[in-house]
């Protein structure tokens, strides 16, 4: 398969023109390799580890879900990173596309996967932004948890290294409804509480969003950004090798920015 067909293929699954008016999703980088047979490297976020990974392992293509430039711009000086980045992918040949809002929204796309990792039944998105298609998830726990078990799990399956929740007094309290938004989902929080949702697992939420959710009887579930959206790159690398590309893989180099001192 080459490159073009790829990027066909996936766009019409997730097309690009469904992202938001901030977001800058498609193509990053294109050096002209269009044409050439598929050899992709995943990621959640496009650095410079990710890029000398893509060339020591002859990569083509870096496929990520954040985008490299969110804003144009306005000049490119060496000991930048973006810089450094566009050298690169010219002088390797590896174009750099981005699926950011527009894979955030779709079946199998960020909240998706985040919702059957925690095995949640009767799916429905948390926002609906067209049909069969909206941010978030939300869907019920059968059999239901606990609060402390629900946290193991998600603690456990995500690899998370620190989760934040709301304050409560009852680790024991049953929960039967959750919903879930991989990233920075703390501005569904009002949209979240109309769900009836018991809690909400996201991540970016400040100090003050913990208080907004408590004050509206929801659990507030930080699990970190990169947890919250690295399993569904994973899926995404899956989806690519169904289509016997002749080399697709997932970046051992992608980081989680955040590091917790013990």
């Amino acid at each position: 398969m080459r490159i073009a067909d790829l990027i066909t293929w996936f766009e019409a699954w997730a097309n690009p023109a469904w992202c938001e008016s901030w977001d800058n999703c498609g193509w990053q980088i294109e050096p002209g390799v269009l044409q050439e047979r598929v050899r992709v490297l995943v990621c959640l976020t496009p650095t410079l580890a990710v890029m000398q990974e893509a060339i020591a392992l002859n990569a083509n293509l870096i496929f990520a879900h954040h985008p490299l430039i969110f804003t144009p711009p306005k000049s490119l000086r060496t000991g930048e990173a973006i810089t450094e980045m566009v050298r690169l992918a010219f002088t390797h040949n590896i174009g750099i596309y981005s699926a950011h809002t527009n894979f955030d929204q779709v079946q199998d796309g960020t909240a998706d996967v985040l919702a059957q990792i925690l095995q949640l039944k009767e799916i429905t998105p948390i926002v609906l932004t067209q049909p069969g298609l909206g941010y978030g998830r939300v869907g019920l726990l059968e059999p239901s948890l606990t609060l402390q078990e629900l946290l193991t799990n998600i603690q456990k399956k995500l690899a998370s290294p620190n989760l934040i929740f709301s304050p409560t007094t009852n680790l024991q309290q049953t929960i039967s409804r959750v919903a879930v938004l991989g990233g920075s989902g703390a501005s569904f929080i009002s949209a979240v509480t109309k769900t009836g949702a018991q809690a909400y697992l996201t991540s970016d939420c400040k100090f003050h969003q913990f208080q907004e959710s408590r004050d509206s009887n929801l659990i507030l579930i930080d699990a970190g950004h990169y947890a919250t959206e690295r399993p569904a790159c994973h899926r995404l690398v899956q989806k690519f090798q169904s289509l016997n590309l002749d080399w697709a893989q997932l970046s051992q180099k992608d980081e989680d920015f955040r590091q917790f001192f013990a």
